[in-house]
């Protein structure tokens, strides 16, 4: 059987230099994004977290990898959270640490709507082979606590996400649901 698609124009190069034009434009967004998270600032009285330490857990990466998350609020609108996923599967293993910077920007009684930015590294085994590289996000999102668990939290997270391991670099949108952006218990 011949080859019918062997004189049509390749689509790698068109489809490359869109994926670059993607890669500069995601720069200016995620930094939009940060000035915009970090210039806000929360005007209402709502759920206040300042000097709360909290522990649950985050499954956010671009490798699907549950990770142990701690969250602190040094004060009522400014959060920081790190997470560490880890999986040793045979020739599968996979392991993801994020830090992330939260700004509150509009808040309820029982709810928070904030903005931040985060960057972690990543590494795969795939097959044998393995591939590291990091992961930038720009994010908004929600935490909420329902009335008598008010120091349970749950989260839902939407933003752009780039990706860059040894083999490729990707550009993303996510968006992530409680089972994904997390639970959160509160001291």
């Amino acid at each position: 059987m011949k080859n019918q698609f062997r004189n049509q124009p390749t689509f790698v190069p068109y489809a490359l230099n869109f994926g670059m034009q993607l890669m500069q434009m995601s720069h200016w967004v995620s930094a939009i994004l940060i000035a915009m998270s970090l210039g806000l600032s929360s005007l209402a009285s709502a759920k206040d977290l300042s000097q709360r330490l909290g522990v649950g857990f985050k499954n956010q990466f671009a490798a699907d990898l549950p990770g142990i998350a701690a969250q602190y609020w040094p004060s009522a609108d400014l959060g920081l959270s790190a997470t560490v996923g880890i999986d040793t599967q045979t020739n599968n293993s996979k392991f993801g640490g994020m830090l992330k910077l939260y700004r509150v920007i509009y808040d309820e009684q029982n709810l928070n709507f904030y903005m931040g930015a985060g960057a972690g590294l990543l590494s795969q085994e795939t097959a044998g082979r393995n591939e590291s590289g990091f992961e930038v996000q720009a994010f908004t999102g929600v935490e909420f606590f329902l009335h008598g668990l008010e120091n349970l939290g749950f989260s839902f997270e939407t933003g752009i996400a780039i990706t860059s391991m040894s083999s490729a670099t990707r550009f993303r949108t996510f968006g992530d649901s409680p089972v994904r952006a997390g639970m959160t218990f509160y001291f």
